[in-house]
């Protein structure tokens, strides 16, 4: 699944078509994703400017001009196509002609200025769903996230106070959305490794140092993730097809059985199972 760094690639890529830009047209090809998708959503898009495209979490959300927001969740496979497009005629004097829907594209956004935004969805787990701009925080897909881990609000204080007591390792913790919004599985892993925690390191016996340094390798691991385009492991593409590149600077994840990468360290990555998800660490220098 398509964790921030990957989320946050696909909107700054759709921003040039999408941002201040009118929906002139907006084709729902089914009436479900992963859920339901909203009652009159073609009518309650087309004709809407985008006036601003933000992230919560793993979210991308739309604010239109009709006071609604559009949520988009990508989901273990949905991909942001963007097929460009020009108001200009062609060269053969018609107008510009974009390319038959593909079989999975099960929602599309024509926008004004002539791009195309295909929702593609092969395993149908991704979501759409239109909210109040002004409730939208409260929507249950949003409500009770944690703090933006590239945000204000994450800071040391916060989360020392967030792990005091915690009996649980270190690596759930993190993932647990309620306490930090947006990591996943990849970017803790990499974080981990970075700041020479064990990811079965009870979340409680911290030290302060630890904690500390634990906020800048974060923030550090998710903006060179962003910087590479995110990573490509599976299904995940930028909004303009290309693949992230993140995942040919991994430290530990996927490298079971690799050399570890710190200097002078004679250990080797290795991988372990916590609570039904991969753990990839070295259990020399992560302590």
């Amino acid at each position: 699944m398509p964790e921030l760094p990957e989320v946050e690639t696909v909107r700054r890529g759709l921003l040039p078509v999408m941002d201040g830009r009118v929906i002139t047209a907006a084709d729902i090809r089914r009436p479900d994703l992963r859920w339901p998708l909203p009652e009159r959503m073609s009518e309650r898009l087309t004709g809407q400017t985008v006036l601003a495209l933000r992230r919560r979490s793993k979210y991308i959300l739309a604010d239109l001009s009709s006071g609604e927001t559009l949520l988009i969740h990508l989901g273990m496979s949905g991909r942001m196509l963007i097929t460009p497009g020009s108001d200009a005629t062609s060269s053969a004097g018609g107008a510009f002609a974009h390319p038959a829907p593909a079989k999975h594209d099960h929602v599309i956004l024509d926008m004004a200025g002539g791009a195309r935004i295909s929702f593609n969805d092969a395993r149908r787990f991704g979501a759409m769903d239109l909210a109040p701009t002004a409730s939208v925080d409260h929507h249950k897909m949003l409500v009770g996230l944690g703090p933006e881990p590239l945000g204000n609000d994450f800071h040391e204080t916060y989360l020392a106070a967030a792990l005091t007591g915690r009996k649980t390792p270190i690596k759930s913790a993190l993932l647990d959305q309620r306490l930090i919004a947006g990591l996943g599985n990849i970017y803790v892993c990499e974080a981990l490794y970075r700041a020479g925690i064990s990811p079965l390191r009870l979340a409680g016996t911290l030290s302060d140092g630890q904690v500390a340094g634990l906020v800048p390798v974060i923030r550090s691991v998710l903006t060179d993730a962003i910087a590479a385009g995110g990573s490509s492991l599976r299904d995940y593409r930028q909004a303009d097809g290309e693949l992230g590149y993140f995942q040919h600077s991994f430290d530990v994840y996927g490298r079971a059985g690799q050399p570890c990468r710190t200097p002078d360290c004679p250990g080797t990555i290795t991988r372990i199972v916590q609570s039904g998800r991969s753990s990839f660490y070295c259990p020399t220098c992560q302590r």
